[in-house]
């Protein structure tokens, strides 16, 4: 994933928009959200493979693990969760 997609709404307030793959959804409302990226290193000409874990609101609990979801930045919801889901792009099989 390359930059992230930024969103203008009514009050022209940017929110990025991250897409990554569900990694956990144990918890009541909030699922665990994986952002792959990957970089060429400057010097050496390879890819490096990065990823962070972002916890999301699911307000209906409708993501489950291995789901392609986006993400929306979003007010704090707890000490951590500071993403709001947006839609689910592809189910797990």
């Amino acid at each position: 994933m390359s930059d992230p997609v930024v969103e203008m709404n009514e009050n022209t307030k940017r929110k990025r928009i991250l897409t990554g793959v569900v990694s956990s959804d144990k918890m009541d409302k909030t699922i665990v959200v994986v952002v792959a990226n990957r970089k060429l290193h400057r010097l050496y000409k390879k890819y490096v493979n990065n990823s962070k874990k972002f916890k999301a609101h699911d307000e209906n609990n409708d993501a489950h693990i291995g789901d392609r979801v986006r993400v929306i930045e979003s007010k704090p919801y707890s000490r951590e969760k500071r993403w709001r889901l947006l839609e689910i792009v592809e189910r797990a099989r």
